[in-house]
């Protein structure tokens, strides 16, 4: 009986993991992260961003495409020095988000 229970309990975790990894994305579907959308202008700075970003290269929660002009679209991102929309800083280490640069296709990473 002891078997037969430790066995069903292993296959409800097997089966609910993928649930349980995809909630805990950071970035919602429509692409928010704590209610700033994740396009726009750019600036970087080295304290106090709104976002701390690591650069990955698998396993990302956005791709980015950096653009020059019109960031409208989840994942399009414009650098800039000021009238940025939010502010990023670069970090190796506890991210808020993990990015990948990418040249066609961007948006929240699935």
């Amino acid at each position: 009986m002891l078997k037969k229970t430790a066995l069903c309990l292993g296959l409800l975790l097997v089966a609910a993991f993928p649930c349980i990894a995809g909630a805990a994305t950071p970035i919602n579907s429509a692409g928010y992260y704590k209610n700033i959308k994740l396009c726009g202008k750019v600036k970087i700075v080295d304290s106090f961003p709104d976002i701390k970003v690591k650069v990955v290269d698998s396993f990302p929660n956005l791709k980015v495409k950096v653009v020059q002009s019109f960031p409208n679209n989840i994942g399009e991102w414009q650098f800039v020095e000021y009238g940025e929309d939010f502010r990023v800083q670069f970090v190796d280490s506890f991210p808020d988000i993990k990015i990948k640069y990418v040249s066609s296709f961007p948006g929240v990473a699935k």
